[in-house]
């Protein structure tokens, strides 16, 4: 699989012919991150123009089936089970919705907007034991709107469910450093695209790789 992130919480997956996209910004969020392509899935955590900007997801015949809360799903055979949990954006509560599944053979948990590490059982036991956690760090500071998970609370949350890879998302450069720190992968790995396999997993344990932006 090949991983790119665009910024906030944006992430484009290609496996084969299959792309999935995370959480698309808005045009109506004015956050200057403009990627538009098509898309076979697109994940929605939360209901705000900065992660549900799905009209960026479609492309002459490719246009996305839409997940957008909590549930069971399957597309292309892929299951996807989605949990809710907590977001706090300009002070007001939202849902969001953790999602896990299962993309050739790597479990992948994708915590969004998350603003709270108090999340309920039935969340921590879909999440256990990922192969690729996509976590927030950025606390207040690092969406004009969103307040996620700061750094250490980001940390402790990652680190508590045992990944073999963490990846940030939600960021500055000041939390980002924070959030390394308390992981104590400060010489993180920093990547304009992740290509990955299962075995490139083999032996790793709360690996920090950092995206850029593009």
């Amino acid at each position: 699989m090949i991983i790119t992130y665009f910024g906030e919480q944006f992430f484009k997956i290609v496996q084969g012919d299959m792309i999935l996209a995370f959480n698309p910004v808005s045009k109506i969020a004015k956050s200057g991150i403009g990627a538009h392509f098509g898309a076979d899935i697109a994940f929605v955590t939360t209901n705000h123009p900065l992660y549900n900007g799905v009209e960026q997801l479609s492309h002459g015949d490719r246009m996305p089936f839409v997940i957008s809360g909590p549930g069971d799903y399957e597309i292309k055979n892929v299951f996807v089970k989605g949990i809710m949990s907590n977001a706090l954006i300009s002070d007001k509560k939202y849902i969001n919705t953790i999602y896990s599944f299962t993309l050739d053979n790597i479990k992948i948990a994708f915590l969004g907007a998350l603003s709270d590490s108090e999340v309920s059982k039935e969340a921590q036991e879909t999440i256990d034991s990922p192969d690729i956690i996509f976590i927030p760090v950025g606390g207040k500071n690092a969406s004009k709107e969103a307040s996620v998970l700061d750094a250490k609370a980001a940390a402790k949350f990652a680190l508590l469910f045992e990944p073999k890879l963490i990846i940030p998302m939600s960021f500055n450069d000041e939390t980002l450093k924070v959030f390394l720190k308390e992981v104590g992968e400060e010489k993180a790995l920093e990547v304009d695209k992740l290509t990955l396999k299962l075995k490139d997993l083999d032996g790793k344990e709360g690996e920090v790789i950092v995206l850029k932006a593009i």
